[in-house]
């Protein structure tokens, strides 16, 4: 007997209450998709999915589709292992995720409907021993080659909960989805809601400031997920519309600048929540009161989240963080001190600060841009096979919008300029993965080990 599924016993509740619903809305079209009709379509994919046997991997790669919960629901329901890639990853970093997670086929938008393709791929099933995932989510690693989190419905499930509880989201609510889906953040925060707890949701493909403000006044949206960067761009924006029904605004992927949230709260009415998670166990912190005082604040933990400090002595610590939500690990190696058994050490640093925490550094190398992981060993080793470049190394520069920045300190040959290897890196890294500013140095300092220190050169090259 196939044991029970926790989305899919929560989605049969919803589709039992609230079938006949408008589940999905689109700022064009208006409402598109009712809850039974996405089980109808989930029902068509499944056909599809037929030839695929129970814990093989699925990429899928389809932008903000508004058959994304069908598509979930459907692979659920076959007991396949659903893999998200956004659509601006390089055909190189897709082809590597393909490879180290196994991934036997592909979920693509097509003319009118979502298209299953094989990959040319035939690995065997993989042995995932007691705990099957549903869900895999594609992280950087340690080195350059990407890895992937385990989930299973049940820590979705968790992390959809804590969110919805913490952040007051209902199902009256109608949630405004213009960042990625595919990413943590989005998924989390958009697409699960709609399963689990029959919370609307607005497709939205058009990211320019103005037609975001634009299709949340149109759709009479509630809540809207963004990013600093967003919410920069509406401040510096004239004849903005009213926004009357929108009631929640919440902010991550960086942290949120204090001069960008108070001014948004003095032109709309409306002030800023911070939220801090990551990939590998969900939301961990959350700024319920939202009175933008502290720089860097994040809050105090989400609901069901306990959080530690590992260092008590230390001002500034890593935190030990329990969750339902937490994965169960890395694929395909697994890395048990850092991710397991409902427990996940971030890289940051945070602080307490008076009812909750600030985040002040990270301790890891990597580079965090709007909340999208990048390795530097992926950067410098694009840079090592320019001809006439002689050593690169890459680092993260603080930047307001972005928390960090991606810069490199390059040795090269005579004649090689900076705009020459930002067109080369262009074509071959994703925007959020490009630097911003290549720095030709005759050499690039060291200490007296011969290491480098990243942090160093963040300070040298600071902007």
């Amino acid at each position: 007997m196939k044991p029970k599924d926790a989305l899919l016993e929560r989605w049969a509740e919803i589709l039992a209450r609230k079938g006949g619903s408008v589940a999905i809305h689109s700022p064009s079209e208006g409402a598109i998709l009712t809850f039974r009709q996405i089980d109808d379509r989930a029902g068509v994919l499944e056909s599809k999915l037929s030839n695929l046997k129970p814990g093989r991997v699925i990429a899928v790669q389809v932008g903000n589709h508004e058959d994304w919960p069908a598509i979930l629901i459907a692979c659920l329901r076959r007991g396949i292992v659903v893999l998200p890639l956004e659509q601006s990853i390089t055909e190189q970093q897709r082809e590597a995720a393909v490879k180290v997670c196994d991934v036997v086929a592909a979920a693509v938008s097509g003319r009118r409907n979502v298209e299953i393709l094989p990959t040319g791929t035939s690995a065997a099933t993989t042995n995932w021993g007691k705990n099957i995932p549903s869900l895999l989510k594609l992280t950087s690693g340690t080195t350059a080659a990407p890895r992937a989190i385990r989930f299973r419905s049940e820590q979705l499930l968790a992390d959809c909960d804590q969110i919805c509880d913490t952040k007051g989201i209902s199902e009256d609510d109608l949630n405004f989805g213009v960042i990625p889906v595919s990413h943590s953040y989005g998924f989390s925060n958009l697409l699960i809601p709609v399963i689990a707890r029959g919370v609307r949701m607005v497709i939205s493909r058009d990211r320019t400031p103005r037609a975001v403000l634009t299709d949340l006044a149109r759709t009479n949206a509630t809540v809207f997920p963004g990013m600093p960067v967003f919410y920069q761009a509406f401040c510096e924006m004239e004849n903005v519309p009213a926004l009357p029904d929108l009631r929640l605004c919440i902010s991550a992927g960086a942290p949120l600048p204090l001069t960008i949230a108070r001014k948004f709260r003095d032109r709309s009415g409306l002030s800023i929540h911070s939220f801090y998670g990551a990939s590998e166990c969900g939301g961990i912190c959350y700024d319920r009161e939202a009175r933008l005082e502290i720089e860097g604040f994040v809050g105090a933990a989400m609901n069901g989240v306990d959080l530690e400090m590992i260092d008590r002595k230390a001002d500034a610590s890593q935190m030990r963080v329990r969750s339902a939500a937490a994965g169960d690990g890395y694929f395909p190696k697994a890395d048990d001190e850092k991710l397991g058994n409902g427990v996940f050490v971030p890289d940051d640093l945070l602080s307490r600060e008076k009812d909750g925490y600030k985040i002040v550094g990270r301790v890891s190398d990597v580079i965090n841009v709007a909340g999208k992981k990048v390795n530097p060993a992926e950067i410098e080793q694009v840079l090592l096979q320019f001809p006439g470049i002689r050593q690169a190394i890459a680092f993260g520069r603080e930047s307001s919008l972005r928390n960090e920045e991606v810069a490199v300190c390059a040795v090269v040959e005579t004649g090689v300029s900076e705009k020459e290897l930002i067109e080369f890196c262009g074509k071959r890294l994703s925007a959020w993965q490009m630097p911003k500013r290549i720095f030709i140095v005759d050499s690039i300092p060291a200490n007296q080990r011969g290491k480098t220190s990243r942090k160093e050169l963040a300070r040298r090259f600071s902007i």
